[in-house]
């Protein structure tokens, strides 16, 4: 029995325009995470104002947040949607 070999393979910006969707699909997940992650801060020491650390980490982060999707949306937005849909396509007796 003879296996045809065919080169299965995506093109260098369709295979990157997948990833960048992916990671903006992943980003609210992330976010979730890294925003819950001052509530486990311990709280045994008096001395430091815990409060005012964790006021600034959420706000660094949203700020952090807010540049990454700016970023994402950019790049997302000059993608070729005519190449995605060709890469969806199954082409028949090839």
């Amino acid at each position: 029995m003879i296996k045809s070999k065919r080169a299965e393979f995506l093109e260098r910006s369709s295979y990157r325009q997948r990833r960048i969707r992916d990671g903006a699909r992943l980003l609210p997940i992330v976010a979730l995470v890294l925003m819950i992650l001052p509530l486990m801060w311990p709280r045994n020491s008096p001395e430091q104002n815990q409060t005012s650390d964790g006021i600034i980490y959420i706000f660094g982060l949203w700020i952090f947040l807010v540049f990454v999707s700016l970023f994402l949306s950019r790049v997302l937005r000059f993608s070729d949607p005519s190449r995605d849909e060709e890469a969806r396509i199954p082409r028949g007796g090839e």
